[in-house]
């Protein structure tokens, strides 16, 4: 069974849809079909081909939308701490486009309630609402065009929905806090790589946090090191 607002995509309710899609993103969407792939999971994707009924889910759009949200948040960085170092400006780009930042994210604005998945997975997972958020930036520049892009992330996230002088000062090196609490707790802690999914530019990497031979977290990107911080993120949340 799919969880979604699905039913907006189908049996010609695309005034519906794009209504939606307006009060969600303060804009009025073109090309719809861009929309329905940026919230549609490989789940829903799969099953809608048991079906008969192809549809491409969004993993496309979120390598896009990873680029264009990476590049613009590089450019703000870069004008708004004129005299910091590139090691100061790559931290903070890594924090803002975090799977913890964006999934939190996705929640303020409501994107999770749009999700087409599996029943159980949408909505739940801060990794598929991050995902699905990059996903959407991808839909948009798609539909818009890169400057009409860049003016939304700086407008409407950058403005309204995140504190940079909060994400300064929150330490997000997952990695380390876990290996720092494995050592002291006597734990046996490993990062393992346990899949490569794609090729080239799309290949993504799936890191498995275990502990004492537990699985405790599991992440994909197409940055290993990124994986490996989001697993253990999503290792301390269980935890906690």
């Amino acid at each position: 069974m799919i969880q979604t607002l699905q039913d907006l995509f189908e049996n010609g309710r695309d005034k519906d849809l794009r209504r939606s899609l307006s009060n969600l993103l303060g804009f009025r969407p073109g090309n719809l079909s861009i929309y329905r792939k940026a919230f549609t999971h490989s789940s829903a994707a799969n099953l809608s081909k048991i079906s008969g009924q192809p549809v491409e889910s969004y993993e496309r759009l979120e390598f896009l939308g990873d680029a264009v949200l990476g590049a613009v948040i590089a450019d703000y960085l870069f004008k708004k701490f004129p005299f910091k170092d590139e090691g100061f400006l790559t931290k903070m780009r890594s924090r803002i486009v975090s799977r913890q930042t964006l999934g939190k994210l996705a929640v303020k604005f409501g994107i999770q309630d749009f999700i087409s998945a599996e029943s159980g997975l949408a909505g739940r997972s801060h990794s598929i609402n991050g995902d699905v958020f990059e996903a959407l930036i991808g839909a948009i520049y798609m539909d818009k065009g890169y400057a009409f892009t860049a003016k939304f992330i700086n407008r409407t996230i950058l403005k309204y929905h995140l504190d940079i002088d909060e994400i300064e000062n929150t330490d997000t090196d997952f990695k380390s806090k876990l290996i720092e609490w494995a050592q002291k707790n006597k734990k046996e802690l490993r990062f393992r790589l346990v899949d490569e999914e794609g090729t080239g530019h799309q290949k993504l990497y799936v890191v498995q946090v275990t502990i004492d031979g537990e699985a405790y977290g599991e992440a994909r990107h197409t940055s290993k090191k990124r994986a490996e911080q989001e697993a253990a993120g999503h290792c301390l949340d269980r935890l906690s």
